[in-house]
C-alpha cells in the first residue's frame, strides 16, 4: 500500500489513506482484559436482536491490549453521525494502528519518504479509533456502496516503535473522562518519559497484583469503578502510596527490576506477618482491616520499618515482624466496622489514614 514515511527524532512511522473496506479486513478489535475480571458482554447474555452487543461480545480480550472494552452507546452514536453527516467527512482525524511486526518500506524512485509499505501478517491492533472503526463496520454493512468512497487516514506504528505507540495511547487517553487512573498505572513502565520512581511504583503494584505469593493477589481493583468483584483497594490508591516510598529513586533496566523485587519482597513479608497477627479480622467483611484506609496506613508502617533497617536480614523476616506487630492483635475491636469512623474521626480519608498510621506505629515502637 502507498504510504508516507514520517521521521521524528529516532522514530519512523507511516501515514496511509486506507480504503475503508480493506482497513476493516486488516484490523483486530481487542479490549484490555485483567485475568480475573469479567467486564465485557458474554455472548450468551446479549440480545439476539442487538447487532452491536453481539459484535462487542465477540471481541477478543487480552492483557496486552491498549483499549478498554468498547461502549455500545458510543458505537451507536458515531454510526448515527455517519448516517447524518452527508456533506462532511465521517472520519477526518487519524486512526492510530500498531503491529508488533517490523514492516518493510520500499521508497519510490525519486522519493525518500514516499513508497510502498508491506502489510503485516497479523491484523493491526487499534491504539485509538476503535469506536470509530466499529461504527464504520456497521455503517458499511448498511451502505456497502459507500466503501469505494471512504478512505480512512491512518498512522501506523510497527515493532520498532512499540514504546512510542504505548506512549501515544497514554497521551491521548490521560484525561479523567477517557481513562481511569488505575488503568493508566498499568502503562507507566512502558512510557519513555515517565520518571524512574513512577516506573518503580508501577512495577511493585503489578507484582503485588500478579505474583502467586502476594497477599494482595487479585485483590487490587485495576478497573476503577467498574469492578464488581470483591477487592481491597483501587490500584491508583496503591500506586500513590507506593510512590510516597519510591519518590526520588533513580535507575532503570536491571536496577529497576532488582529494586522492585526487593521492595516487593519486603511488602509481601510484612503483609504475611500482618495477616497472621490480625487473624480472623483479616479480609473479614465486618472489620476495616483490609479496607483502603487501613491498608494504606499499614504500608506506611512497613516503610517505616524498612527505613529503620528492620527489613534486614531477610531470613526469618516474617516471624520477626509477627513478633513486632503482635500488639495489633489486641486492637481488633477498634477495627470493627461498627463505629470505626467515630473511633478514628477525621475530616477525610487523608487525615484518617494518618491517624490510623500514627496509632499502629505507636503500638509497635
Amino acid at each position: 500500500m502507498l504510504a508516507t514515511q514520517i521521521c521524528q527524532k529516532d522514530n519512523r512511522f507511516y501515514f496511509v489513506a486506507y480504503p475503508a473496506e480493506d482497513l476493516l479486513r486488516h484490523v483486530k478489535f481487542v479490549s484490555r482484559f485483567y485475568g480475573d475480571q469479567q467486564q465485557v458482554l458474554e455472548a450468551s447474555r446479549v440480545s439476539p436482536h442487538d447487532e452491536v452487543e453481539q459484535f462487542i461480545a465477540k471481541i477478543e480480550r487480552s492483557d496486552t491490549a491498549f483499549q478498554r472494552a468498547p461502549s455500545r452507546q458510543k458505537i451507536q452514536a458515531i454510526e448515527n453521525f455517519y448516517e447524518t453527516a452527508e456533506s462532511q467527512p465521517p472520519i477526518p482525524g487519524t486512526v492510530l494502528l500498531f503491529t508488533r511486526e517490523e514492516l518493510v518500506f520500499e521508497p519510490i524512485s525519486g522519493f525518500e519518504h514516499m513508497g510502498n509499505l508491506h502489510e503485516p501478517q497479523e491484523p493491526f491492533i487499534i491504539i485509538d479509533g476503535q469506536h470509530r472503526l466499529a461504527a464504520l463496520h456497521f455503517y458499511l454493512q448498511k451502505h456497502p456502496e459507500e466503501s469505494r468512497h471512504i478512505d480512512v487516514p491512518c498512522i501506523i506504528f510497527d515493532g520498532r516503535t512499540q514504546d512510542f505507540a504505548t506512549e501515544m495511547f497514554v497521551v491521548i487517553n490521560s484525561t479523567p473522562t477517557r481513562i481511569n487512573k488505575s488503568h493508566l498505572v498499568d502503562l507507566y513502565e512502558k512510557i519513555a518519559w515517565t520518571s524512574p520512581d513512577k516506573k518503580l511504583a508501577a512495577r511493585i503494584a503489578d507484582m503485588l497484583y500478579a505474583e502467586d505469593d502476594s497477599p494482595f493477589q487479585y485483590r487490587i481493583n485495576r478497573l476503577g469503578g467498574r469492578s464488581k468483584q470483591k477487592k481491597w483497594m483501587l490500584q491508583a490508591e496503591l500506586f500513590n502510596e507506593l510512590l510516597r516510598w519510591t519518590k526520588g529513586w533513580e535507575g532503570d533496566g536491571y536496577a529497576l527490576r532488582r529494586e522492585a523485587a526487593d521492595r516487593y519482597g519486603m511488602l509481601r513479608d510484612f503483609f504475611r506477618a500482618a495477616s497472621a497477627v490480625w487473624g480472623e479480622a483479616w479480609d473479614h467483611e465486618r472489620y476495616m482491616v483490609t479496607k483502603p484506609v487501613t491498608l494504606k496506613a499499614m504500608i506506611r508502617v512497613a516503610v517505616e520499618l524498612v527505613q529503620q533497617g528492620d527489613a534486614l536480614p531477610e531470613e526469618n523476616r516474617v516471624e520477626r515482624w509477627k513478633a513486632r506487630l503482635q500488639p495489633w492483635a489486641n486492637e481488633k475491636p477498634r477495627f470493627r466496622m461498627d463505629g470505626f469512623y467515630e473511633r478514628f474521626a477525621a475530616r477525610g480519608q487523608i487525615e484518617r489514614t494518618r491517624r490510623i498510621f500514627n496509632e499502629l506505629w505507636r503500638l509497635i515502637q
